[in-house]
């Protein structure tokens, strides 16, 4: 099994990177990647976790913006940790997080919702990516919702009044950056229309033209006509079509390995690296 799409502490999961890799190895997967919001964090202590039998792909979910405002999450994978570019453009997306969390806090007060700056901060573990998730965790903390899921239902969802953007390059930025890096990418979940609006087909084109990579496809977010219509996208553009997870612990539903990439896949997509960077024990 692969699963190219999962996430830690060290931004909006559950579990340690040690954590997320003894469950990936008692899973008996063959290829797990570490993909946390904007940051390389992770990326030592996963190491340091792998045995045998499992090869680790390390990356990060990229947030990304579109022109006319559209929230896009770009996988980048096997791309060179040192690269300058892309690790400032890392950082500044995540620094860009605290002022927009704390834009979001004041709308909910100003709703009568009680919630404190301070009150989310404490959900976040040392040196992790600050999201929407722990504005969750802290309102079920709380018990002004009762989970997650009621949590992003209510109030935290793209369209909600309570809603910030925050700092993003584009998704063509990324691309590039991510190649220039010498890894590959890879659009998450871009029909999750559940999540607020999405790209459409039309705006591929100009993500392959920049250097895309892949599609992810197999995604409990999007419909089986969904993913159809993406099948159809990957075929037209020669994309490699990936599956994945995107696990983040206890407060989400989804399960390590719930969708995964065929492994021809994942063979086409790691020989479009520069280098071989897949990391094994």
């Amino acid at each position: 099994m692969i699963d190219l799409h999962t996430h830690s502490l060290r931004s909006d999961g559950t579990d340690t990177p040690g954590e997320l890799i003894n469950k990936a190895l008692a899973l008996n997967l063959d290829v797990l990647a570490l993909t946390d919001h904007d940051t390389m964090e992770g990326w030592q202590e996963a190491k340091n976790y792998l045995r045998p039998g499992l090869d680790l792909v390390l990356g990060a979910e990229i947030s990304c913006q579109t022109e006319d405002g559209i929230s896009v999450h770009m996988l980048g994978l096997l791309f060179d940790g040192e690269n300058q570019i892309l690790h400032e453009t890392l950082t500044q997306t995540r620094e860009n997080r605290h002022g927009r969390m704390e834009r979001i806090v004041t709308r909910l007060q100003g709703a009568g919702i009680d919630i404190e700056l301070s009150e989310v901060l404490e959900q976040l573990s040392e040196g992790a990516t600050l999201g929407r998730p722990h504005l969750a965790d802290a309102l079920v903390k709380k018990r002004i919702v009762k989970s997650r899921e009621e949590a992003f239902a209510t109030l935290l969802h793209n369209n909600s009044k309570y809603y910030v953007p925050h700092f993003s390059p584009t998704p063509e930025e990324i691309v590039k950056q991510v190649a220039e890096a010498g890894g590959v990418s890879i659009i998450a979940h871009p029909f999750a229309s559940l999540r607020g609006r999405t790209i459409n087909s039309e705006t591929f084109s100009g993500l392959v033209a920049a250097g895309l990579n892949g599609i992810e496809v197999d995604h409990r977010d999007q419909t089986p006509d969904q993913r159809a219509q993406l099948r159809a996208i990957a075929r037209e553009f020669g994309l490699v079509v990936t599956g994945s997870s995107d696990y983040h612990g206890i407060g989400k539903d989804n399960r390590l390995a719930e969708c995964s990439t065929a492994p021809e896949e994942w063979e086409r997509l790691e020989s479009l690296a520069n280098d071989r960077r897949v990391v094994r024990a």
